[in-house]
């Protein structure tokens, strides 16, 4: 049996097994078990991870075998969000459930405050007796809070996927960030209640590396008998869709002409993207593995998710950046031992956004969230409770960057409206999401659309005032 066969097989039991020993552990957990201290938490964070990047979102060509079964366990929410689309931003308002205007960390050098720091999830849960750890890429500023965790394996900028191991032996980065994980489980899984983050790098590219996604090479002849389909909107008509402004030294359209410009680079480019998507899905159903053997799995909550979306050269762009579903939009997925089984594998509609996850983490474990957070609690959507909930959200993207244009904005599920306002006159969209999911047509200037154009201006304000004030 060749390499690929092995993993493959090993990926596909993982699941069944998974699926099989899942089924039942709530039923064979006692409340007094369950009483005796809070959950475990374990967040799992992909690294420009677009939402349609996983099986259980419909794509039948990607291998998540793991991720599927987490998914099939647990809750998925169809609809979740990035407020910003760019990786240090968007985790700083991961760690803090604030948005980036109220934490202002709109660039790769900005950290925290210690003020600011004290109230993210990590260091909220450790006050209150979790054990807490961080694998891989912290992605907020250059000084890295090492002596915060309990157990530290993080990294500064991007990292490298190529490693080598003490003896000098190849080891890929998703592969060590694997070894890292289980090491925690095995030092601290029965010894309290813990939270342990691990950030992958995957399915990130290798920026200046002209491979780009350098994925584990045992997945070399994974999806080689595969062809992706091209979306109908992955065009070269990027001159006639957006205005000269954009245009101009756009940073999306570079990066497509070394990745999308022809078939051929868009089938070696999405595989290589999707294989190390796979090795993350790997990861997972190591862990969950694991949790059944150190016998915590039932006391063990995970939530997985993406800190941003990602192009595949859709629009003719991309990276991410931009207020377009593929870049804003990430998988999504809450698997809590505890949820009734008749809400196993259920899905919900419901707004979610990368805001929520501290106040949710927070939450879980018992733990009233900080003031200063913007985020909502997501726990009673888990219930399957009927709540009010949002409608729509702000998204805000101001990095400084000469081929990335600032845009603010609503994104709604039926209407999004965006502004890029460092133009002047500031130029609008006004995108209908149900009659034109590809994104493809400017309504500002239809007629048909002024009272909407209108309201959106006015809901524009409101959430504004609201994040940012």
């Amino acid at each position: 049996m060749s390499t690929l066969s092995r993993r493959s097989f090993t990926l596909a039991g993982l699941a069944s097994s998974l699926a099989f020993a899942v089924s039942g552990v709530s039923e064979k957990s006692s409340e007094t078990s369950k009483a005796k201290r809070p959950p475990n938490l374990i967040f799992l964070l992909t690294d420009d991870h677009r939402w349609d990047g996983v099986g259980f979102m419909g794509n039948s060509q990607i291998h998540t075998p793991c991720l599927d079964a987490l998914a099939a366990d647990g809750m998925v929410f169809n609809n979740a969000y990035v407020t910003t689309s760019i990786c240090a931003a968007s985790r700083a308002t991961i760690l803090s459930g604030q948005y980036v205007c109220r934490h202002g960390i709109d660039n790769f050098k900005k950290t925290f405050t210690d003020e600011q720091f004290e109230n993210t999830y990590p260091v909220q849960l450790r006050n209150t007796g979790y054990t807490t750890g961080f694998i891989g890429k912290y992605g907020v500023g250059t000084t890295l809070p090492e002596t915060a965790f309990d157990y530290w394996c993080g990294f500064a900028g991007q990292g490298h996927y190529e490693q080598q191991d003490e003896k000098g032996c190849y080891k890929h980065l998703t592969r060590i960030q694997e070894e890292q994980a289980l090491q925690f489980l095995d030092r601290y899984g029965k010894e309290g209640s813990f939270c342990l983050s691990v950030s992958f790098k995957a399915p990130h590219c290798q920026d200046g590396d002209p491979r780009q996604f350098l994925y584990d090479p045992e997945y070399e002849s994974l999806y080689n008998d595969t062809t992706i389909p091209q979306p109908d909107y992955l065009t070269d008509t990027f001159s006639e869709r957006f205005p000269a402004f954009f245009r101009k030294n756009n940073e999306g359209r570079k990066r497509w002409e070394m990745r999308f410009s022809t078939p051929e680079q868009f089938q070696k480019m999405v595989k290589a993207y999707y294989r190390l998507i796979t090795g993350v899905d790997h990861v997972i159903g190591a862990l969950r593995q694991r949790l059944e053997a150190l016998g915590i799995a039932d006391n063990t909550i995970l939530i997985f998710t993406g800190d941003n979306g990602f192009f595949l050269g859709d629009h003719g762009l991309a990276g991410k950046w931009f207020g377009y579903e593929s870049s804003i939009r990430v998988p999504f997925v809450v698997y809590d031992p505890r949820l009734p089984r008749e809400l196993r594998g259920a899905r919900r509609d419901d707004i979610v956004l990368n805001l929520d996850v501290a106040p949710t983490l927070l939450s879980l474990a018992g733990i009233t969230p900080p003031e200063g957070m913007q985020g909502r609690d997501i726990s009673p959507l888990l219930s399957g409770e009927k709540v009010p909930w949002r409608e729509d959200f702000f998204y805000e993207h101001t990095f400084d960057h000469g081929g990335i244009p600032k845009s603010e904005g609503v994104v709604s599920r039926s209407i999004k409206y965006l502004r890029y306002i460092d133009q002047n006159p500031v130029y609008e969209e006004l995108l209908d999401l149900q009659n034109d999911p590809h994104e493809s047509t400017n309504l500002v200037a239809d007629k048909a659309y002024a009272d909407t154009l209108q309201r959106m201006r006015i809901r524009y304000r409101e959430l504004r005032a609201n994040a940012c004030g």
